[in-house]
Formats: C-alpha cells, structure tokens, sequence
C-alpha cells in the first residue's frame, strides 16, 4: 500500500512539505506545501521551471513535476511540523532522465532484475566555520594532527550531540562520532542500507547539518577542499551487494581472497575499469582536484587517492578492504552527487560482473611514499575538464546512465569550467603581473 502523505500529517500533526529533488550539481531544491495541498501533489507532482535549475532545460521546456516518493518522507527533528519528501522529477508524462534520482532507481532495478541489492554507508566529512567561510570556527582548534581530538570535538558537542540525537529519533543508527583529520574537520556515521535509503539520507544529512549549525551561529561546509593546508572532505563509500531479499551478502566468502566472493572482485574490476571516467561523478567540481592532488597536509597525509589502486586494509589507496564482505571506495568528495555517486557505483560495478572483469594486481604498499615508484599505474584525472573529457567518452558510463544525463551533465561541467576558466586568481597576478 503507498504510504498517504495527507493521513501522515494528520496523524503526526505536520502542517509543512518539503518537496525536495536534487540537480546534476547536487544542489538541493524545494517546494514548502501546505499539508492541506499534499494529497494533491502526492498524486499531480509539485511544478517547477527546469531551467531554473541545473538540469539543461530552457524556459521553453513545458513544466517539470516533482513526485514525492513517501518512503523517503523524514520528519524533520528540530522543526517536527515540517516533513521532508525526496521526489522524482517528470515532465510531459515521462520520467526526467537527467535527474539523480531517477538515474540511481534505474540502475538499481537493473540490479534488481540480476538478483543484485546493493547496499552502501557513507562517511560524510565537513567542517564546522566561521559565518563569513573565513577560517573554522574553533579558534583553539590548532593541533599539527587533531584526528580524534576529544577537547576540540567536545568544545562543539551541542552541535554534534544535537545532530547525532535527531540522527537517533529518526532510526538511522548511528554510532559514532569524531573529530577528522583537518582542523575543524567532523564526520559522523551511521549505519549501512539499500542504495537508495543510504542517498535519500546522505541528501537529508547535508541539510541537517547545516541548518543545525546554523542555529548554533556556525555554518558548515562539504566542499572538497575549502582550506589549502588541511585535509579536504572526503565522502567514503562502503559498498557490498546482496541477494534480492537483502539477506544474503554475496559479496561475503569466507573462503576468498580477503574474505570477498568472485562476484565482489568483478565488481570491483568494474569500479576499477572505470575509475578515470567516473571521477568527474564523484569528484564533480573544480576545487575536488585541489582535494585529489594535494601536496602533504599539516597533518602529514592527504587521506586522498590520486591512482588507480586497491588494497587491504589500506587507507592510502582508491579502494580498500577493510574486512570480509565488502570494500571501500575513498574517491568520492563531499561535493559529490548523492544519488549519481551511487549510480555511477553501481552501473561500473554491474558491468564489471557482467564482462567478469578483473580488477588486477592488490598493492600492498603505502601510495603517499611509495607510489611514485610505480610505472605502469593509471593516474586520476588532474583537473575537472580532463575528467569529463573521460566521462562523456565512456561506453560504460553512457550505456548506464544514457546519452541524455551524460550529454547533459558534461554540457553543465564544460560550461562551469569555462566560468572558472574566465576568472582571474590572485596567485596569477602575483606570479605572472611582472612576466
């Protein structure tokens, strides 16, 4: 039975909806409707201009309409009378196929229809700042290497605690909290779910955050590498897969290679495959490759990858396995798209089992000391036009996700780049004004 948004608010006294849909550049829109109005948007969608977005439309495009998907629905734990509702987006009668959301759905009833179930958890890495995005706001928050500081992650536990509570009432699980590696630097972790519930959360997390810090008088923020001497945000994706009835692991054989199945292996050659022409998904904007190619931090490591390499137990690479059953991606930034990190996740995956690709040699060593050594390793795009470049090359990427949210996705990022392109940086006046 679907769930019925108007009886929902009755029963849970909700006077507000926000209808909500993310764009290709992860950006999260709304519309606030009445609970009065709800039955009739759960049935007709809420309307909104296309162009108005990113989404490569034009204002001659007919109206877009955002479905809500019930299932999604989030009451939110500081404002209980307002309800959030992720939506997909259609227009003239036909699901929109450049949006996130429903690129992630497709991908995964593809794997639904091989018996697959993926299911991810996602670390989300931010840093708590200043008002004006000047400097982090704990101004005692100085140490060389402040990972796991417990006076500097105590000195904002009204922030924390209140984020990790309202993460508690919702039933998300959450079970740890800690300071990172950067100064100012925070991740919180919940636990693990379907592909789908992890991004609709993930999406939930990143307004949660900031609208709480907000009434804290603080602002956080996800972008990649906001600060040049400190580590950047990462969004680390754990990732395994199971059977239809989300039961069994498959990717879990105790008699395997660090306790992964051939399936998972494949998979991970998929990733492993494609992993030139997916960064531009999961590090989607120019300052990502600040995050990417950073020279050595404060506190002595980037924490990022900037090769085509897997391990064990590893952090200093693209993947690592931590444990039996599943592995980690480490590309992924905070800018990243919740929902086509995960479809771009799960399309290379896929295609990895289905063409059993092999996801090559385990490396064994420390990337950041060692890895300059290796010769025949295949390096991570350097910037943002050469990662789309080899996106929108892809035959894996297009036949997964389509020519129109490729076409249209690489359209925007070559647009955004030759913005960045016309701008003019103060480090190019000091070093080139007198050349």
């Amino acid at each position: 039975m679907v769930k019925d948004l108007a009886k929902i608010a009755k029963d849970r006294k909700i006077k507000y909806f926000l209808i909500s849909f993310v764009d290709l550049f992860g950006n999260l829109r709304a519309k606030l409707v009445p609970a009065r109005a709800i039955a009739g948007m759960q049935r007709d969608g809420a309307g909104f201009a296309g162009f108005a977005t990113w989404l490569d439309m034009t204002p001659a495009d007919s109206d877009m309409f955002a479905i809500p998907d019930p299932d999604s629905m989030i009451q939110l734990p500081w404002k209980p009378e307002v309800a959030w509702v992720a939506a997909d987006l259609w227009m003239d009668g036909k699901e929109v196929e450049a949006s996130p959301r429903v690129a992630l759905k497709r991908q995964i009833v593809k794997a639904a229809a091989k018996g697959y179930r993926m299911k991810t958890g996602v670390e989300c890495e931010y840093f708590l700042i200043n008002a004006d995005g000047s400097g982090i706001a704990d101004t005692q928050d100085t140490q060389a290497k402040p990972c796991y500081d417990q006076a500097a992650l105590m000195r904002r536990y009204e922030v924390i605690s209140q984020i990790c509570d309202a993460m508690i009432k919702l039933g998300w699980g959450p079970y740890q909290n800690d300071h990172e590696d950067a100064n100012g630097q925070f991740e919180m972790n919940w636990d693990f779910n379907d592909a789908l519930v992890t991004a609709d959360r993930h999406v939930f997390f990143k307004y949660m955050t900031k609208s709480i810090a907000e009434m804290h008088g603080l602002r956080a923020t996800f972008m990649p590498k906001p600060f040049a001497n400190l580590t950047g945000n990462g969004c680390h994706a754990h990732v395994s897969v199971w059977d239809k009835t989300g039961r069994k692991n498959l990717f879990h054989n105790p008699k395997g290679e660090l306790g992964l199945s051939k399936l998972a292996y494949n998979f991970l050659g998929g990733i492993m495959h494609s992993a030139e022409a997916l960064t531009a998904l999961f590090n989607p904007t120019v300052n990502s490759y600040k995050r990417i190619n950073a020279p050595v931090t404060l506190s002595g490591a980037t924490w990022s990858p900037n090769a085509v390499t897997y391990s064990g137990n590893n952090r200093t690479h693209l993947v690592r396995i931590p444990e039996a059953g599943r592995f980690e991606l480490r590309l992924m930034d905070g800018a990243a798209n919740p929902y086509l990190m995960q479809a771009g996740a799960l399309l290379a995956g896929l295609d990895g089992v289905a063409n059993k690709r092999d996801p090559g040699e385990r490396l064994d060593i420390n990337m950041y000391t060692d890895g300059q050594k290796l010769r025949r390793v295949r390096r991570l795009p350097l910037n943002l036009l050469d990662a789309v470049r080899l996106f929108e090359k892809s035959k894996v990427i297009r036949d997964g996700l389509g020519d129109g949210l490729v076409n249209s996705y690489a359209k925007l990022k070559h647009a955004e780049w030759d913005r960045f392109s016309a701008s003019l940086s103060q480090w190019e006046r000091d070093n080139t004004l007198d050349c």
